[in-house]
């Protein structure tokens, strides 16, 4: 039985790698091809275009992983099932379950890679290729960055606006502090430049202006001077403020997102779909195999060219539905982890229907 589980996962896993480069190419030649003209216009060499596509294989790989799982199990079943080796392994007293172990253990490793990809090399990776293309190709992302308005809702009606923020050195300009009393403000506070002082833990505003106002309205009085202030937001999250979700490893975007949320920011959905997505996309590839195993197990009279063709359409199918609940969980239609989650629930729904199927 040994013998068997080895022969099949080295079969998966082979075909699963073999897949995988195909696809990473044929993207990466896809991209290539639309961008060339770009990068020899802007001078830049052979070296500088090789290592931005390497910089992009992390991520071509997590979405093109599922498509690959699917596309080597079925192969490697259908393999099976066409030589015959499947009815005599059935004959044999071999279980659909027992089967199935070489191709979980396949999926399990691949989705094991996967989630350390997602966690770890995929961010490190979009870090330095989005860093190449502001550099080198004088590209712009959208999002929270240096010289966007930034509003933090603080504990106890206090609601803080800086208008610029430099991460590196940790400085802000054009700062406004409102403190409520209920819908009524008793004090506000302007500053020009505000500095993080790290031998008390606190930002300073300089030459700040302080307005406090009584219960009448003509009751104000004014102040100005240096001032300090504790914010609810860590001095991290205010660096990562100019990062992408994308960006940031796994820790960092559930920390950045929880302290967002607690911060009051508005308009989290799409970084809380994509944090969700950073655990549900990487169990596809296992997910998937349940599929295209009981799908192939069945001795068919098509050939390989059909099952290849089945494989994709399945597999691009949940690409679709991936990318499609995404976007309505990006607008705040669905909740963030129904967004990211839903369609593993769906294709495990089904993989559970044809593997009972395949098993009777």
């Amino acid at each position: 039985m040994k013998l068997l589980y080895r022969h099949i996962f080295r079969q998966f896993m082979t075909s699963f790698l073999f897949a995988s480069i195909a696809f990473a190419a044929l993207f990466t030649l896809i991209t290539m091809v639309e961008n060339l003209d770009e990068f020899f216009d802007r001078g830049i060499g052979i070296s500088g275009i090789v290592w931005y596509y390497l910089l992009a294989l992390p991520s071509t790989f997590q979405i093109t992983a599922p498509v690959a799982a699917l596309l080597a199990s079925i192969l490697t079943a259908g393999r099976l099932s066409a030589s015959s080796e499947l009815a005599a392994i059935r004959s044999a007293g071999v279980g659909m379950s027992q089967l199935m172990r070489p191709y979980v253990l396949g999926g399990l490793l691949i989705s094991g890679i996967n989630l350390l990809n997602a966690s770890f090399l995929e961010p490190a990776a979009a870090k330095e290729k989005i860093s190449f293309e502001k550099q080198v190709l004088n590209e712009t992302r959208s999002g929270l960055h240096e010289g966007t308005n930034i509003h933090v809702i603080e504990p106890e009606n206090r609601i803080v606006t800086i208008e610029s923020f430099d991460a590196k050195h940790l400085q802000a300009s054009k700062v406004t502090v409102e403190q409520f009393n209920g819908s009524r403000l008793i004090s506000r506070k302007d500053a020009s430049r505000m500095v993080f002082d790290p031998a008390i833990d606190r930002w300073i505003m300089q030459k700040a202006a302080i307005r406090s106002f009584g219960a009448d309205p003509g009751e104000i009085s004014f102040s100005t001077g240096n001032d300090t202030l504790n914010l609810l937001l860590s001095i991290q999250s205010l660096q990562e403020l100019s990062l992408q979700p994308e960006e940031m490893n796994l820790m960092q975007h559930y920390r950045y997102v929880k302290e967002k949320m607690q911060a009051g920011f508005p308009g989290l959905d799409r970084a809380r779909v994509k944090l969700h997505a950073k655990t549900a996309l990487p169990l596809a590839s296992l997910v998937i195999i349940f599929i295209g195993v009981p799908l192939s197990t069945v001795k068919k009279r098509s050939g390989l060219a059909a099952e290849i063709a089945i494989a994709l359409f399945i597999g691009f199918l949940f690409l679709g539905m991936q990318k499609t609940v995404a976007s309505l969980g990006y607008n705040g239609i669905i909740e963030p982890w129904i967004a990211a989650w839903l369609p593993i629930i769906l294709f495990l729904g089904a993989g559970a229907l044809l593997y009972k199927k395949a098993a009777s």
